[in-house]
């Protein structure tokens, strides 16, 4: 019987379950979908305290009853959504600031109520466990038994015919007595613990009803599937929502014919339901131990795909997006078997089933289960898709790692080793990368993860074991941006801790944590780094110095650096200037909330220079992390310099690539000549995560560009010169040169082309403009004509290079900063004769790419005139989309983006509420959801610019009522829009 009650503020006992302790649960519910209905029961097995209560949680249903080992209980049940008394006094609101805290406060207490546990069961402790009803049903046909035997004349033997038949001596028996005595004292001991733990093991069985969920569960048409958002497992079945808390599940679904029923665990048997010969029920089972967290269900009429490569896998999807599933899982043995390998194990978790649902459908773009995974089917993509492939690979590639590091292998605490088994995901994600995808891609990642982590890494927020901010951000931290930024933060941290063991010795660390003999399913950041001690053998004084600092604490080094030869000892002088990305406060300590002060010791390690000379490269391990802010270290040359010649005039180049001839003798020159120097790197193999600014002379750094064969010594080479202050021909004709070679890697050869964008100016005659022309024609126009030919898209590497060409011709600027005519006129052109036929590949990011183009250029009013050809251009595409829809809207998305940009740049010459207008229509639920989504934020930002703030919050709203079945998913999409505003 339920009786109201207020919130308690106390949780207490171990996961927030009032002292209980999960040891098995069992949840058996129905499905009925017409009236978005699930109803049933779940029976939770209990290890419980001394206490007489127990706290479960449960949300947004009815408790019908409970019983406890067969027994009717009480309990109280508190829906958090009732308690409503820490609601802020919204009129006090005056401002966007006071507004900001209210809403803030109001979420905070929402978390804290919802860590409480509403769910409170009393149980009497008269009421005897289902053990201790066998262990007396044992006792009593044991009685049954002994009685039986003296009905036939028989008797239990005594002591002195045991005497008799070992022919033992009064003494020796006295001694056996003795012996059996202790023994059975002993038993009587280890049974009196044994028997008090079974009194506390309680079966705890609940009838519920969820009518209509709005979270965690969700109804979308004759579709039902879960959710993995933080802390919502209770909103669909009682449970003890806590990461702490796992133990195996059993699970029933009774669905109708026509539907199947997608869980965790493997798939027992099917079987039709007794009550109602309409339906079936799908029977799985969960060995593993895992937190509710990660129960997961799938509900539809969907088409199973079983993996045809002898693995345990099965691809899931609805009817539509089959084709395209089988072409995109095509590739997905190689991550099954390449884990499976590096980790040598077998995957763990029975079979693994991967389920792709429209996005309209589902919250969240991956819903991570035990041994399941739901994503949003508009990564799949058919054989004629180029651009999707890489990223779908990496995204089922980093599913699947999580199930090893994440479900299977858990945080022993949630504030603790997330950090770890999130990277440990991440690292092996780059173990796949750089079998199946390349060295070069998987490199040129974690180099721009590294920048991405050194620019982010500022405040205690990053920080990856931090408690104290962990407990004050609910969890949130792992989510978002900063989510995004501690996960490569995480993966960086053990690639540097993999760089100091060796490759093998990690290795062994993970074959480890996941070894199925192993004791515990649970890592904790203390046993990782015992492990690095003991596997890994790193020594003590390392490991000390090293977590606190990369893993406590937030903030990365900054190393300035820069060079002076000296010719008479053949010497380098290396300048040192160290730092950290994070900023000091004063009353900060550097341990606690990750801010590092001046003086502060650094960071442990050495970091290694490799010097190019003449006569090859050398690596100098001579630059401590940690040391003086200011420091000069000198490195001995092994080279012998050059014999002094005097140079004569030669032919130099102009920017445009022709001969003159000019006398040419610059002191990169000079440099060059006069000593043994080619190009010098700092920390070359990215053994630390570190922000490095090397100053070397302008040569150098064509000599690196041109032939260090590294992706990323080409790509901070290439970044140094576009941002040099005056640029020389020779410059200008590096990056060409590279544009143009084939044997480079295709994403440094695209930084190039927009290195070249940004070099092109009137003082270099536009050189990088025609270069960038230059290149394009050379491989997509007709010579004889001099007009686009069809498109060929067979040469992958060279698809990508040429897709961001036009994007690069936009970005040039003339000296009012807008684009040249000449630039505007290039890319109308590649728009208005693009003929995809007999193409076997589609183009429809190629046509986006150039519409993208457009909306980067900057008209000024000598580019007035090409406007109408330019939204005539669009319209055309908008239409022919709409008539022939191409892949997931992309090229309507990019239509409507690009309309809204030029509408804002050239408000004064265009009525804007005629672009709203165009647009409008795209928000039609006939729509793909992309295109509705973008329409909506497009609308919305028109509506800011052009009618101000008020307006569009009041838009925003109309829309998300609008929008009911994707109220969450859209109101987080478009707050993240207002959030680009800095509006909240």
């Amino acid at each position: 019987m339920a009786k109201a009650r207020k919130q308690k503020g106390d949780g207490g006992g171990a996961g927030g379950g009032g002292g209980a302790t999960v040891l098995h649960q069992k949840l058996c519910v129905s499905i009925d979908m017409e009236n978005q209905l699930i109803y049933g029961y779940t029976e939770i097995k209990v290890l419980l305290a001394d206490n007489d209560t127990f706290a479960l949680h449960a949300d947004n249903m009815t408790i019908r009853s409970i019983l406890v080992d067969g027994e009717t209980a009480e309990f109280d049940y508190s829906p958090y959504w009732k308690n409503e008394g820490d609601q802020p006094n919204w009129s006090s609101i005056s401002c966007l600031k006071t507004a900001a805290d209210a809403a803030c406060s109001t979420y905070t207490s929402s978390l804290n109520r919802e860590a409480v546990p509403n769910l409170i069961v009393s149980y009497e402790r008269s009421v005897k466990s289902i053990t201790e009803q066998q262990l007396e049903e044992n006792s009593e046909k044991h009685e049954e038994n002994s009685g039986r035997l003296e009905e036939h004349g028989l008797k239990p033997v005594q002591a002195s015919d045991d005497q008799i038949v070992n022919g033992c001596n009064g003494s020796a028996m006295e001694e056996q007595k003795e012996k059996e005595n202790g023994n059975e004292k002993g038993k009587e001991n280890g049974i009196e613990t044994e028997t008090e733990k079974v009194k506390n093991i309680k079966l705890v069985h609940i009838d519920y009803i969820l009518e209509k969920a709005e979270t965690s569960i969700h109804f979308v048409g004759n579709v039902l599937h879960s959710s993995s958002q933080i802390r919502r497992a209770h909103c669909w079945f009682p449970c003890i929502d806590s990461t702490t808390q796992r133990c195996p599940f059993d699970l029933e679904f009774t669905v109708s014919m026509d539907l199947i029923a997608v869980s965790n665990g493997d798939l027992l048997y099917q079987v039709l339901s007794k009550e109602d010969p309409t339906k079936k029920t799908y029977v799985y089972k969960l060995n593993t131990p895992v937190s509710a967290h990660w129960i997961s269900l799938v509900v539809g009429p969907l088409e199973v795909l079983p993996d045809g490569n002898d693995i345990s896998v099965s691809h899931i999807c609805l009817s539509p997006a089959l084709s395209k599933l089988r072409n995109t899982i095509t590739f997905f043995h190689d991550a099954y078997s390449c884990y499976e390998d590096y980790l040598s194990t077998t995957f763990p978790l029975g079979l693994y089933k991967q389920i792709f649902l429209p996005p309209e459908m589902t919250v969240l773009p991956i819903s991570l289960g035990a041994s399941t995974c739901i994503f949003s089917s508009d990564i799949l993509h058919d054989e004629k898709v180029i651009d999707q492939i890489i990223g779908t690979r990496i995204k089922l590639a980093y599913a699947l790692a999580k199930q090893w590091f994440g479900i299977y292998t858990s945080a022993e605490e949630a504030n603790d080793a997330e950090w770890l088994l999130d990277g440990l995901a991440g690292f092996l994600t780059e173990i796949f990368i750089k079998r199946f995808l390349g060295n070069n891609e998987a490199r040129y990642r974690r180099f721009k993860a590294n920048s991405t982590v050194c620019e982010s890494d500022v405040s205690g927020a990053t920080a990856l074991s931090s408690p104290a901010a962990s407990s004050d951000l609910y969890g949130t931290q792992t989510i978002g941006s900063y989510g995004k930024v501690r996960s490569l933060k995480a993966v960086a941290v053990l690639q540097m801790l993999e760089k100091q063991m060796g490759p093998d010795s990690f290795r062994k660390i993970l074959q480890v944590i996941v070894a199925p003999n192993r004791a515990s399913r649970t890592l904790s950041t203390k046993e990782f780094r015992h492990l690095a001690n003991k596997v890994g053998n790193l020594e003590r004084p390392f490991l000390k110095e090293f977590f606190p600092r990369w893993v406590e604490s937030c903030g990365c080094p900054v190393m300035r650096l820069g060079i002076s030869y000296s010719k008479k000892r053949n010497m380098i002088e290396l300048a040192v200037s160290r730092g950290c990305t994070a900023k000091a406060t004063p009353d900060s300590d550097s341990h606690t909330n990750g801010d590092t002060r001046e003086g502060d010791a650094g960071w442990p390690g050495m970091m290694s220079v490799r010097v190019h000379e003449t006569d090859g490269a050398y690596d100098h391990p001579v630059l401590p992390m940690a040391g003086e802010a200011l420091q000069v270290i000198e490195i001995q040359c092994h080279s012998k310099v050059a014999a002094k010649r005097v140079w004569k005039s030669k032919k130099s180049t102009k920017f445009d690539g022709s001969d003159d001839n000019i006398d040419v003798s610059t002191q990169e020159n000079r440099t060059s000549i006069e000593s043994p120097l080619q190009w010098i790197r700092v920390d070359p193999e990215m053994e630390y995560l570190a922000e490095i600014h090397f100053h070397q002379p302008v040569q150098m750094w064509i000599n690196q560009l041109e032939k260090d064969k590294d992706v990323i010594s080409q790509s901070q080479a290439i970044s140094v010169l576009e941002k040099l202050p005056q640029l020389s021909s020779a410059v200008i004709n590096a990056l060409n040169n590279f544009l143009n070679d084939t044997k480079a890697f295709w994403r440094v050869r695209v930084e190039a082309a927009y290195a070249l964008a940004v070099t092109a100016s009137e003082a270099t005659d536009f050189a990088g403009l025609l270069h960038l022309v230059k290149f394009y024609k050379s491989h997509r126009f007709d010579a004889d004509i001099g007009m686009p030919r069809p498109n060929d898209f067979h040469d992958i590497p060279e698809y990508f290079v040429l897709e961001a060409i036009p994007h690069a011709v936009a970005l040039v600027r003339s000296s009012d900063k807008n684009s040249p005519k000449g630039a505007i006129e290039f890319i109308l052109q590649l728009l208005k004769y693009n003929d995809n036929n007999g193409n076997i590949y589609s183009d429809v990011y190629w046509l986006s790419a150039m519409v993208q183009a457009i909306g980067e250029l900057e008209l000024g009013q000598q580019g007035m005139g090409f406007l109408s050809s330019l939204l005539k251009r669009i319209d055309r595409l908008l239409q022919f989309d709409n008539f022939m829809p191409g892949y997931n809207g992309v090229l309507t998305v990019s239509c409507i983006r690009t309309l809204a940009r030029i509408a804002r740049k050239v408000s004064s010459s265009i009525c804007l509420d005629r672009i709203s207008e165009l647009i409008a229509p795209f928000r039609n639920m006939d729509k793909p959801w992309k295109v509705r989504i973008e329409a909506s934020k497009v609308l919305i930002d028109l509506e800011l610019h052009h009618k101000g703030l008020d307006a569009a919050l009041l838009l925003f709203l109309k829309y998300v009522d609008e929008e009911k079945s994707l109220r969450g998913w859209l109101a987080g999409v478009l707050f993240s829009f207002f959030a680009c505003f800095d509006f909240f």
